[in-house]
């Protein structure tokens, strides 16, 4: 070290890309080179000259804890007259709240005389990679196999390099770190793994994409083993993609228990499917009588269309909305003139297929938004939401003339036709609208319409 200010070696250590500091036996600094000043963040004059006791260093360890001045890298060469290698250590100053963090290699140049023996410290910024495992203590004990390699060099047979693998992938593969880390995960690939696959991871590796598959891989033993694994891409702070992260998942048991029940259900199949058939006839049987059971409790058995049940219900809704609006509110009464005559005549038979006609009638008749249904015995009830009333006693009327130009056989070479008689309220909507003060002015009006020869329509306006 006599030659220490030889203009070649000083030129070397100025454009080195590794920091290097040298520092006299008593620890003092009497050279940092350009790299070191710029990790460090000092100037020449804030450097040369310091000792190790100085206040301005702050060193921790991996774990954040700060280290004593004994505990330098310094002091250990000074004491021990040993080299230490690949140390990381962190540095803490005023100008950043997070810790650089570096990797760290010291050794000593000792002369007879030790006050001429120098300390040299090279270190470079592993900042970023150390920054990439700052959940590490997560992934070492996260319960999936968990995989970091490198991603410049994905080719066979050296990429892409192991960099990192947790606890689980050592239990799962039987390989240990150091036997993995600078491997590639083809070690872990036999004859049995998919080559498709592997084509697919590739294709995404060499895109930087991630990619979600299923592959079957091998113990260090050789036994085979199922993964579900997921690969990502990991960039740095500039966006750059440097490492690819694999998380894996254990499926043999699930696999092998598929395909082991598969093969003992062999035998099986045929009553499997007639099973499902039958639960299938089973389920529809049940689907149409909860469909049967719903079309019966709410429409009329004969005729087919909205019993009392559920017209009301409707109604009610009708009535709801034309209040939001508001609008007019139509409600009618309809009964069969001398419907028991019919009935008499003719029998119960042509009686029922008037009462169908008519209900067929008033399907035909109003929209799909009114409300209609059968009242109760030979009388049916409607509803319709108007904009005014001026139409209201037309509708009427013009349900009453399409029933009355209706006709039924009686006998091979007669026909009869029959009458109706309407009876309707007609209001405007109000919070005070109610359905059985108006149905009961329908009411008073049908019997009006009775009173005055029936065949005719009356109607309540307010």
């Amino acid at each position: 070290m006599g030659n220490f200010e030889d203009l070649t070696l000083k030129n070397l250590l100025e454009n080195a890309n590794i920091g290097v500091v040298i520092h006299k036996w008593d620890t003092s600094v009497i050279y940092a080179n350009p790299t070191a000043l710029n990790l460090l963040r000092l100037t020449h004059e804030q450097i040369i000259g310091r000792d190790a006791f100085d206040p301005q260093w702050r060193f921790i360890d991996e774990a954040k804890r700060a280290l004593a001045s004994e505990q330098f890298p310094v002091f250990q060469v000074k004491r021990f007259k040993e080299p230490l290698q690949n140390v990381v250590i962190g540095v803490i100053d005023s100008k950043q709240t997070k810790p650089s963090w570096f990797l760290l290699n010291a050794y000593p140049e000792i002369a007879e005389d030790e006050k001429n023996s120098f300390i040299v410290v090279t270190f470079n910024d592993i900042t970023d990679k150390k920054s990439s495992f700052s959940f590490q203590s997560i992934v070492d004990n996260a319960l999936d196999v968990i995989i970091v390699t490198e991603a410049d060099d994905i080719s066979s047979p050296m990429g892409p390099r192991i960099i990192y693998v947790n606890d689980a992938f050592e239990k799962l593969t039987g390989y240990s770190r150091s036997e993995a880390i600078g491997e590639t995960p083809r070690i872990l690939q036999g004859k049995e793994t998919d080559k498709n696959e592997l084509k697919r991871i590739r294709a995404a590796l060499e895109n930087k994409q991630s990619i979600c598959t299923k592959i079957r891989n091998y113990t260090k033993t050789g036994h085979p083993y199922w993964l579900s694994l997921n690969i990502f891409p990991l960039t740095n702070k500039y966006g750059e993609v440097t490492h690819f992260a694999a998380i894996e998942r254990d499926v043999t048991n699930e696999i092998y228990a598929s395909e082991q029940l598969e093969s003992n259900n062999n035998n099986l199949k045929e009553l499997k499917n007639n099973l499902q058939e039958l639960v299938r006839i089973k389920t529809q049987e049940l689907h149409d009588a909860n469909k049967a059971l719903y079309h019966h409790a709410y429409h009329d058995d004969l005729t087919n269309i909205p019993n009392r049940r559920l017209f009301l219900e409707q109604v009610e809704k009708q009535i709801s909305r034309a209040k939001r609006v508001p609008q007019i509110v139509l409600i009618g009464l309809l009964d069969i003139d001398n419907f028991k005559i019919v009935n008499d005549t003719y029998g119960h038979k042509l009686g029922d297929e008037v009462l169908k006609k008519v209900a067929e009638c008033f399907s035909l008749f109003f929209r799909q938004e009114d409300s209609f249904g059968r009242y109760g015995g030979e009388e049916f009830a409607f509803c319709i939401l108007l904009e005014n009333d001026k139409h209201a006693f037309n509708i009427c009327e013009r349900l009453r003339k399409n029933i009355a130009d209706l006709k039924f056989e009686v006998s091979t070479n007669k026909t009869i036709k029959i009458t109706v008689s309407i009876g309707a309220s007609v209001s405007q909507a109000s919070p005070d609208t109610e359905f059985n003060k108006e149905i009961e002015k329908a009411d008073q009006a049908l019997y009006k319409a009775k009173e005055n020869g029936r065949n005719r329509a009356e109607i309540m306006i307010e």
